[in-house]
């Protein structure tokens, strides 16, 4: 695995989970997000983790961390964008501050942090790698999908054509794809045991991600385990995207 991963948006359910995992094996891990109290409250007592007040959908505020690293002589060698947010509507009842601001949070923040983290590690000649999140709406059509299935789309193609441009530089870029996961973030669709059973009936491997499970996909991919993937896109969904099982 890689020695210090940065981590925005340090305060997910999946990045609490990637965080402990890297903890556990040794390693530094920089918890990056926008309300340093948070993070405080979340790794201020856990050991080889650094916290970073970052704001991730502002470009400056996202340079000025890396240059902190850079300033303080610290080379990182992954990085894990896990900044996101859900929108279930339809586009004709889709507000433009709710296109800008998905648009935003998810996209524009993703090439800020990625950006930034290529420019580190190209300065510093040491490779690396780097995961972004996407969600399993990108690759089939879901009812009511629109605004976040065309952000997290412009990830995947970011993550490739980022991915072919840098392989020469020996920085492998992927993705993780997840279906719903049980985390704050999606708590308004599994609020109710009947939303729940609902929710997991629209998996072939019926059931709902955990934020673990996402977690254990972004970490093998940091990793050397995963020396030899770079541009794809990992789908964590219980088949949604790619079967159609046999309705009985």
């Amino acid at each position: 695995m890689t020695k210090c991963i940065f981590v925005m948006g340090a305060n997910s359910a999946i990045a609490q989970e990637l965080i402990q995992l890297c903890v556990d094996s040794g390693q530094e891990v920089i918890a990056a997000g926008r309300d340093a109290s948070v993070l405080e409250a979340l790794y201020g007592h856990t050991p080889g983790v650094h916290i970073l007040e970052t704001q991730a959908c502002d470009s400056g505020s996202v340079n000025a961390a890396f240059e902190t690293m850079n300033s303080l002589g610290k080379q990182v060698d992954g990085y894990a964008h896990c900044v996101g947010s859900i929108l279930v509507a339809p586009l004709t009842k889709t507000t433009d501050a709710q296109i800008d601001s998905v648009m935003q949070v998810n996209l524009f923040s993703a090439m800020y942090g990625l950006r930034a983290f290529l420019k580190h590690a190209k300065t510093n000649a040491q490779g690396g790698s780097a995961v972004l999140v996407s969600t399993c709406a990108t690759g089939i059509g879901v009812p009511n999908h629109e605004a976040i299935a065309a952000a997290k789309a412009g990830i995947e193609g970011l993550a490739k054509s980022a991915a072919a441009t840098h392989a020469a530089d020996n920085i492998r870029i992927n993705v993780v794809a997840p279906g719903l996961t049980d985390s704050p973030i999606a708590s308004a669709f599994l609020k109710s045991d009947m939303m729940r059973a609902a929710s997991a009936k629209q998996y072939p491997l019926q059931g709902v991600n955990q934020p673990g499970e996402v977690a254990q996909a972004m970490y093998w991919l940091l990793g050397a385990g995963a020396s030899r993937m770079t541009g794809a896109v990992l789908n964590v969904d219980g088949g949604f995207r790619n079967i159609r099982p046999l309705v009985k």
